[in-house]
């Protein structure tokens, strides 16, 4: 599971990921260099503190006391200098349920609509983002997200296969919202009629290959990115 909270990447992992990064050459025993974090905090050493959120943080040995007090560290410090959270959690589903409990869930889906090799991006509220919304009540994810992007785009759309499933927080009426958000590749069947809907400020509409998708969306959300970058790798992203 992979969380975006104000726009960084708090990715929850378990046991079995925790182990690849192991020394096999000292019976499993010992950690390797961790080279790409930048910090690391071992949660059943010492505790969480808001120093440590710079760079990459790795926290070892997480439970869900640990994911709580990050969410609280994270909505409560400066994080300008935080780029990413790695928790190698004990309990991996014990932390994601704590994780989802310090929220309200919102349901929601979307897709990446291919026309050839392009891809069909909006301009909304000043970046660049991809068709989503929220489900109607009952409404299954894959009709939510076919909706979704006929409303929003115009354009009509065949569903393909899911890319992933990305969450990620936002405040509303002094809620905290944890939006779950279905992914789903698609294509293009008729244009004739796509036109962006200017009631959800959708500004412009584009279809770019992928060279020009990237470079557009570094004016976007990190959430959005990794949906992009899910598309185009070989094997599918941890998603639950």
């Amino acid at each position: 599971m992979i969380v975006f909270i104000d726009d960084r990447p708090v990715r929850l992992t378990g046991p079995k990921v925790a182990s690849r990064h192991r020394d096999t050459r000292h019976g499993g025993n010992h950690l390797e260099p961790f080279s790409d974090f930048d910090q690391i905090v071992d949660a059943r050493l010492e505790v969480l503190k808001a120093d440590a959120l710079q760079g990459h943080l790795l926290v070892l040995n997480a439970a869900p006391p640990t994911v709580e007090k990050l969410v609280s560290l994270l909505q409560s410090s400066d994080i300008s200098h935080l780029s990413s959270v790695t928790l190698f959690c004990i309990d991996k589903k014990a932390a994601e349920e704590r994780m989802k409990s310090l929220f309200k869930v919102v349901k929601a889906a979307g897709g990446v609509v291919f026309k050839g090799d392009q891809m069909l991006l909006m301009f909304r509220r000043g970046v660049w983002d991809l068709p989503k919304g929220k489900l109607d009540d009952g409404e299954s994810s894959k009709a939510g997200a076919i909706r979704e992007v006929e409303e929003e785009t115009g354009a009509v759309v065949d569903l393909d296969d899911k890319i992933c499933t990305t969450w990620h927080t936002y405040t509303f009426n002094d809620n905290r919202i944890l939006k779950r958000t279905k992914w789903y590749r698609m294509t293009c069947l008729d244009e004739s009629h796509m036109a962006p809907q200017e009631e959800e400020d959708i500004e412009q509409l584009a279809w770019m290959d992928r060279k020009q998708a990237q470079l557009a969306l570094t004016n976007s959300y990190s959430s959005i990115r990794y949906v992009i970058e899910s598309v185009f790798e070989k094997e599918p992203k941890e998603d639950d």
